[in-house]
C-alpha cells in the first residue's frame, strides 16, 4: 500500500499569524509539524512508501522523511489527482496533512475495514466524536437519522484510483456538505435530501449505479480520523488539547 499526503494548503489572516507560516501543514503542534502526524500515521498503518504533495517549504521539511515529494498543483483538488497517480495501481491510503490527532492504529483499523471496496471514507458517530473532543468546534453533519463526522482519510482499492479519479475529486470536495453530495449524485438523492430522507446507504447505492464503483462508508471509525484543522479555533483547540495530554 502507498500512502499519499496532500500538504499544499495555504492559510492567511489570524490562522497564518498564529502558526507563523501560510503553509497549514507546517503548523507547529506538540513539538513537531502538523504534517508529521499524518506521515507517522501512514507508516504505522502499513504503507510501504509515503508520498507528500506540496511546495518548496514542504519539500525542505519532508526531505529525508518520506520516499517521494511531488510538486503541488495550482488547484487543491488537482493535488488529489497527483496523490492517486503516485499510487501507480497499488492500494492507496490518502490523507490530508491537517489531522492533529490522527494515529497509526486508527488508520490501520480503517484500512482493514475498507479492504474490498473501491473507495472508502471513515465516519465517526456524533457520540464518539463529542466524547473524544468535548467542546471542540463543530464538525458534525446529519445524514438521515444519523449524525456523523466525516473523515479526511480515503482508501482506494488496487488499480481503481485512475478509474475513479474524476468522481473522487468531486466526492472529496463535497465530503463535508451533504447538499453538495446529494446534488453531485443526482436528482433522486437531492429529492431525498430535501425530504430529509437521505441515508448513507442511498449514497453508497447511488455511487454503484451511477459510477460503477463500490463506495463504502466505514462507520464507527475513530474520531481522530475526522478532526481536521480548518480554522484558528480548530488549531487552538488542538494545541490546548495536546498540551493537557
Amino acid at each position: 500500500m502507498i500512502a499519499a499526503i496532500t500538504a499544499g494548503g495555504r492559510v492567511d489572516g489570524a490562522l497564518a499569524a498564529a502558526i507563523g507560516t501560510d503553509v497549514k501543514a507546517l503548523a507547529p503542534l506538540g513539538g513537531e509539524r502538523l504534517v508529521d502526524r499524518s506521515i507517522a500515521a501512514a507508516r504505522a498503518a502499513g504503507a510501504s512508501r509515503v508520498v507528500v504533495i506540496g511546495g518548496a517549504e514542504i519539500r525542505a521539511h519532508c526531505a529525508g522523511r518520506v520516499e517521494k515529494i511531488v510538486s503541488e498543483a495550482a488547484e487543491g483538488r488537482e493535488n488529489l489527482r497527483l496523490a492517486i497517480e503516485a499510487a501507480g495501481g497499488e492500494p492507496l491510503l490518502f490523507l490530508t496533512s491537517d489531522l492533529p490527532f490522527v494515529t497509526g492504529d486508527a488508520a490501520h483499523a480503517f484500512v482493514d475495514r475498507a479492504l474490498g471496496s473501491d473507495l472508502a471514507l471513515p465516519l465517526a458517530t456524533e457520540e464518539d466524536y463529542l466524547r473524544a473532543y468535548p467542546g471542540a468546534p463543530p464538525h458534525i453533519t446529519r445524514v438521515g437519522n444519523e449524525r456523523v463526522a466525516g473523515g479526511s482519510v480515503v482508501y482506494f482499492g488496487p488499480g481503481v484510483g485512475s478509474q475513479v479519479l474524476a468522481i473522487s475529486q468531486r466526492l472529496f470536495d463535497a465530503r463535508k456538505s451533504l447538499l453538495r453530495m446529494a446534488t453531485l449524485l443526482g436528482p433522486a438523492l437531492l429529492l431525498r435530501f430535501v425530504a430529509k430522507r437521505l441515508e448513507i446507504e442511498h449514497i453508497e447505492q447511488r455511487a454503484v449505479r451511477v459510477f460503477g464503483i463500490n463506495a463504502r462508508a466505514v462507520r464507527n471509525a475513530a474520531p481522530n480520523l475526522c478532526f481536521d484543522v480548518d480554522t484558528l479555533e480548530d488549531y487552538e483547540y488542538a494545541v490546548a488539547r495536546l498540551a493537557r495530554s
